[in-house]
């Protein structure tokens, strides 16, 4: 067992990689269509949002100090709102114009939230649950009933761009983001700071600006959900404000992160939010009541926090023992 746990931590998304690779071939076994490439880029498209949503996840909770983005699902769903509910409407659905007022969007909110957590030092839980009913509530007054619409570049993205999905295209984006940031010194600062805040700041980093630059990329990445989430579903609805909220944590918890920060990775979110989205299609596939998918994300999520508290025991990670960048 001891063995085992230290595989685990030396590589704690290879957990969730397997229990993935084993949801795929159950979901494959249960509908073959499932494997068929003409069916690749609608799934990779549905799959998209609660990828990005996880990765978006990823870098408050990494700061450490309890730091879980809970406006995650609300803000990509506000975007999505924006794009189809307003711009589209109006005119405005240029890629041009659309796709920065929706990164900006997500960014500015992300930067907010940032500012309460590490500025004023509210509770990063408390502070990111009034954003979720503020976003919430901006979303219900923006579009009071579920809208539809689409344009060319968004309809391309929630199928293929020449002969690559859309949705792998948007899932990678955030990708290399992140690999692009590992070229500097703030993912560093982002695992230290994680580790051990203290030691850091005595260390001379800049615990406050890292850990807003940190829910300033949570938010930037929330917006390219939101517009995954708009080219996957070609509408928009207030009411789905919340439904990526407890995936995204639960897959970024299944995925190795530790919940206390300073260690975990975009890979180990992304393989999370694949346990996440594969249990929803295998119980769809199975033709089993949707009633059960939450009762499921919870357990998996409770799963996670004690998977997470147990790998902790032997000390808080140091960067040393932290992840890369993206593995």
């Amino acid at each position: 067992m001891s063995e085992l746990l230290a595989q685990v931590r030396r590589w704690p998304w290879g957990f969730a990689a397997v229990v993935a690779i084993a949801l795929l071939v159950a979901n494959v076994i249960a509908r073959a269509s499932f494997a068929t490439p003409s069916s690749w880029p609608s799934t990779l498209a549905d799959f998209a949002p609660f990828a990005i949503a996880a990765m978006a996840t990823t870098p408050a909770v990494l700061s450490g100090g309890g730091s879980v983005d809970i406006s995650i699902g609300p803000l990509l769903n506000l975007v999505s709102i924006i794009i189809v509910g307003v711009l589209i409407p109006h005119g405005l659905g240029s890629f041009w114009v659309a796709v920065p007022i929706a990164l900006a969007t997500g960014a500015v909110v992300g930067f907010v939230n940032g500012v309460l957590v590490a500025v004023f030092r509210y509770q990063a839980v408390l502070s990111t649950l009034c954003a979720l009913f503020v976003l919430t509530g901006i979303g219900l007054a923006v579009l009071s009933q579920p809208a539809s619409g689409t344009t060319g570049w968004l309809s391309d993205l929630g199928n293929s761009v020449g002969p690559i999905p859309g949705g792998l295209i948007l899932i990678l984006i955030p990708v290399a983001v992140w690999i692009a940031l590992g070229r500097t010194s703030f993912l560093r600062s982002l695992y230290c700071v994680g580790g051990d805040d203290v030691a850091s700041y005595s260390a001379g980093a800049n615990v406050t600006g890292v850990r807003i630059v940190a829910f300033t990329l949570g938010g930037l990445f929330a917006g390219i959900a939101g517009i995954a989430y708009a080219a996957a579903t070609q509408s928009a609805d207030a009411g789905q404000a919340t439904q990526y909220t407890l995936p995204a944590i639960a897959a970024v918890a299944i995925g190795g992160t530790s919940l206390l920060g300073g260690r975990g990775s975009l890979l180990g979110a992304i393989a999370g939010a694949a346990i996440m989205f594969l249990i929803q299609t295998l119980l769809d596939s199975l033709n089993v009541s949707s009633n059960w998918v939450q009762l499921i994300y919870g357990a998996i999520l409770l799963f996670a926090i004690v998977l997470s508290s147990v790998l902790a025991r032997p000390g808080r990670p140091t960067l040393a023992a932290a992840e890369g960048p993206v593995a």
